[in-house]
């Protein structure tokens, strides 16, 4: 299959077998044999710990939160188009199956001890920790910028609060107005979701505030999926605008109290400002000293375990997985090649070199929808994209294309939710 002739059935039958092969992978042992904490309980997290449990393992789940609230589809809930319930997952379904969730914060990882100290003051010795603690935002990152300037010009990136928020503002602008949204350098986590945003925000401005404006002001010249996302824009949203860095799109510093983002080449006054600043592995994985100099964590490709902390695995947003993109798909993908390669490792087996998938849905209205994929396998020490193994939607696609993409689009979101919460 070459990118040109790309075809998403391919590619998701591929991402199955994959998967199937990781379950296959993994030996039956006795529960006895093995205790593994999973910090975390994201697409990655949960993933990991249903697949162990499976597995025959002694797992617990360590995740603060009672409700886990879903990134992906989430900017459909700032464009009215669904609300924030139908973000929100419970842990009951895991509890059910015999997880054991424990509904407090890791405070400290101890990896020469092997041991999980949680804010209750409990401790969790381990066999195999996992680390899976998404992001967190960096807020030092972008001067005028806070936690307290974010209730002004909200970043919406933990879906939650802030979405209500953000959707709040845009009701309450008046037709007219200007919204920005400001997009970080590379890396970040889901790199075309800013664009779908834009996408959507223009779609819901389109019909509620016509004379409405939508600026992105890009840290970065190119970004994923430009060209499907361009042309839709072209033909859709007249009113967006996109900058990018060497247009002088980088914004350099924000003032909450004017709702002003300031790039090199100028002042830039908002009405509503999403401002997504940069961001690195959640604080969990700088206290277990599994993170480097870039706030990430280098990790094995063949087990996830950490380059730098041994015993320790790292999935999901958090990890340096080369090629491989921060998304919801690759972190549920992540976690299958780790549990399987944590049952062969606690098996005193040699794990088995992966290939790993994504894809990548967006929406650029309700109806519209494209897509990017790629499968990736270890190459040097590194997860490299498979030449040829993957694409992008076509770009000449016709409407009833763009709308089965869009209906694909939603059936993934109930898939997966469904497989890894329910």
């Amino acid at each position: 299959m070459t990118r040109a002739s790309f075809s998403r059935r391919a590619v998701l039958q591929a991402g199955a077998a994959l998967g199937a092969a990781a379950a296959l992978a993994r030996p039956a042992i006795a529960q006895s044999a093995g205790r593994v904490v999973v910090v975390g309980g994201g697409f990655a997290g949960a993933t990991c710990a249903r697949e162990l449990k499976r597995g025959g393992f002694n797992v617990t789940l360590v995740e603060p939160s009672a409700t886990y609230t879903a990134c992906p589809f989430s900017n459909g809930v700032l464009a009215g188009l669904r609300p924030l319930s139908r973000q929100q997952f419970t842990y009951d379904a895991l509890k059910k199956d015999g997880l054991a969730v424990v509904a407090q914060r890791a405070t400290k990882i101890d990896g020469q001890q092997k041991r999980v100290s949680l804010s209750d003051g409990t401790i969790l010795g381990y066999d195999r920790l996992v680390l899976a603690p998404g992001i967190d935002l960096r807020f030092d990152a972008l001067p005028g910028y806070s936690e307290d300037v974010a209730q002004i010009m909200p970043h919406a990136w933990k879906a939650g609060e802030q979405t209500s928020l953000l959707r709040s503002q845009l009701e309450a602008m008046p037709d007219g107005g200007t919204v920005i949204i400001s997009v970080p350098a590379n890396p970040y986590r889901c790199p075309p979701g800013p664009y779908e945003r834009a996408s959507l925000i223009a779609y819901y401005l389109k019909i509620q505030k016509p004379r409405a404006k939508l600026i992105i002001l890009d840290a970065k010249d190119t970004f994923s999926k430009q060209g499907l996302f361009q042309a839709a824009w072209k033909a859709l949203y007249p009113n967006l605008e996109w900058v990018s860095m060497s247009s002088g799109g980088k914004v350099i510093e924000v003032d909450g109290g004017q709702r002003v983002l300031v790039t090199e080449f100028g002042r830039h006054k908002a009405d509503v400002a999403n401002v997504i600043p940069p961001q690195r592995a959640g604080e969990i994985a700088s206290l277990a000293g599994a993170t480097d100099r870039s706030g990430w964590c280098p990790i094995d490709p063949v087990t996830f375990e950490s380059r730098q902390q041994a015993g320790i695995h790292i999935i999901g947003d958090a990890c340096v997985a080369g090629g491989m993109p921060k998304s919801a798909f690759a972190a549920n993908a992540q976690a299958k090649v780790c549990a399987a390669a944590i049952a062969s490792l606690l098996g005193g087996q040699a794990p088995q070199t992966p290939k790993l998938i994504n894809t990548c849905y967006s929406l650029v209205a309700p109806d519209y929808g494209i897509t990017v994929a790629g499968v990736y396998r270890p190459v040097n020490g590194v997860l490299t994209d498979v030449e040829g193994a993957g694409g992008v939607s076509p770009a000449d696609s016709s409407a009833a294309f763009r709308s089965r993409e869009a209906s694909h689009a939603d059936a993934w979101f109930r898939t997966i939710t469904d497989e890894v919460f329910g």
